[in-house]
């Protein structure tokens, strides 16, 4: 069991991310004590995607190469449209996914984020939910997909939109509270 004022929580993200999906997780999680860095492709910093324009930027702390899971207790991925459609390609960040639902982390994915839990082969079997407009991925890759605000799957977590950013927070700590969740992974 790990308190939430000690975690260490790790954010993969991309230019494009949906603001609200990055910031809000983001500021909670540290406003309860806990670390929380971010993790890009590239260094310096990744800008946002505000509704309908370009929104606020955000200072990288470390690249994708340089990502360890057994160094954190969760993963935070933020949707928005571009941010995960171009994660998905970058295999670095498919494999990265990939270790931290392998070594049993808490892995939390909102909006259209649940792609890269597609790509990265650990969506069979699993209850998941998701942005309505990728709700067929969600489905055709194995997963048992519902209409909630908050999905949970041994640790996984998805949420639909950024109305349920609060109680996609709430189960992260939650979560992380419960400690790491053994799993089988593809």
């Amino acid at each position: 069991m790990t308190q939430i004022e000690n975690a260490k929580i790790l954010i993969i993200a991309t230019d494009g991310f949906e603001q609200s999906e990055l910031f809000e997780p983001y500021e909670k999680l540290k406003e309860y004590g806990a670390e929380v860095i971010i993790a890009a492709p590239k260094e310096g910093s990744i800008k946002g995607w505000d509704k309908t324009d370009w929104g606020k930027s955000i200072k990288v702390d470390m690249t994708l190469e340089t990502v360890n899971a057994d160094q954190f207790d969760a993963l935070v991925l933020p949707g928005g449209v571009m941010n995960p459609d171009n994660l998905r390609a970058n295999k670095t960040a498919i494999a990265k996914i990939y270790d931290f639902v392998a070594a049993d982390k808490i892995v939390a994915a909102i909006c259209h984020a649940p792609w890269l839990l597609v790509e990265a082969g650990v969506a069979r079997g699993r209850d998941m939910t998701s942005y309505h407009t990728i709700k067929t991925d969600i489905i055709n890759a194995g997963a048992n997909w519902k209409d909630e605000k908050v999905v949970v799957s041994n640790g996984i977590i998805t949420s639909r939109n950024p109305d349920d950013i609060p109680a996609f927070i709430d189960k992260i700590v939650e979560e992380i509270r419960e400690g790491e969740h053994e799993r089988k992974v593809a």
